[in-house]
């Protein structure tokens, strides 16, 4: 493991780190940021097109006083090191998250994901759900019509990953949607444009042929889904209340509510945390 970087925060030190993994042979030197404590952590996945900084404000918020989180950037993505792009998938990103929660020796923990990191949180959850303590799904894949960014990668096809990724980040700077323009700004910075197409290929797989609605229903956890007011009319919804599943709608919201409405957005996962573990 590379020395650890530290950094004295309000409720606590954030440790920022790399960690030398192997995943399915292939190495990875996984950017991580964490604050240690002894209530259950949380564990954050992020979206396509996000990073681990996504979840650090979580440090200075008072709701999460005392409060471990782990997040970390995917291969692939932000800070991370991948030898090999080629093998870059959900399901192996699910891989990385297991071996990173085992370096840390993390048990049991809350996990959250967003987007790409709903769709492999559930994965993980489904897989480990005698760790899972609750699970927050920030608008994660769960049905075929929520692949409207990696199903592009199909209706928008290329030969040539650089001219993919550039006409993709027009499109979305182009977007009227909540902070599509913002979210577009960095995603040259925060994407490895070789680990793209492998990413959203298996996003699309996974979403029209394994039932994720099916999986997350039958978790036994508790669980919240989380989404911005832009899709009210998400065909899942009511099916969703129906099976005991807490909605988070946030205002003034679309995809992305950590750069919308972030203080609605925190205010809920804190709640939701806090309900799980008085019940």
């Amino acid at each position: 493991m590379v020395a650890a970087a530290q950094h004295a925060g309000p409720e606590g030190g954030l440790t920022y780190e790399d960690l030398n993994v192997v995943v399915n042979e292939v190495s990875i030197q996984v950017s991580v940021v964490r604050r240690d404590g002894e209530l259950p952590p949380i564990v954050f996945l992020h979206g396509f097109g996000s990073s681990k900084e996504d979840y650090v404000d979580l440090a200075i918020r008072p709701m999460f006083r005392g409060r471990p989180f782990v997040a970390f950037d995917a291969p692939g993505c932000g800070a991370t090191i991948c030898d090999d792009l080629s093998q870059i998938s959900i399901p192996f990103q699910v891989a990385t998250a297991l071996v990173v929660l085992e370096r840390l020796g993390i048990q049991r923990f809350h996990i959250a994901g967003h987007s790409m990191g709903g769709l492999g949180a559930l994965l993980l959850a489904h897989q480990e759900q005698d760790r899972v303590i609750s699970f927050i799904d920030i608008k994660g894949n769960l049905a075929p019509e929520d692949c409207f960014l990696s199903r592009q990668i199909f209706t928008f096809a290329s030969d040539d990953p650089q001219s993919f990724m550039d006409a993709f980040t027009a499109r979305t700077r182009s977007a009227l949607s909540y902070s599509s323009a913002l979210y577009s700004a960095s995603l040259r910075q925060k994407v490895n444009v070789g680990a793209v197409r492998g990413i959203f290929e298996s996003m699309v797989q996974l979403s029209d042929n394994n039932d994720l609605l099916g999986k997350f229903l039958s978790l036994p956890c508790p669980r919240m889904y989380m989404y911005g007011e832009e899709y009210v009319g998400l065909s899942y919804l009511g099916k969703l209340a129906e099976n005991g599943v807490e909605l988070a709608m946030i205002p003034e919201c679309g995809h992305f509510p950590m750069y919308s409405n972030p203080v609605e957005m925190w205010k809920r996962i804190a709640l939701f945390i806090e309900r799980v573990e008085q019940s």
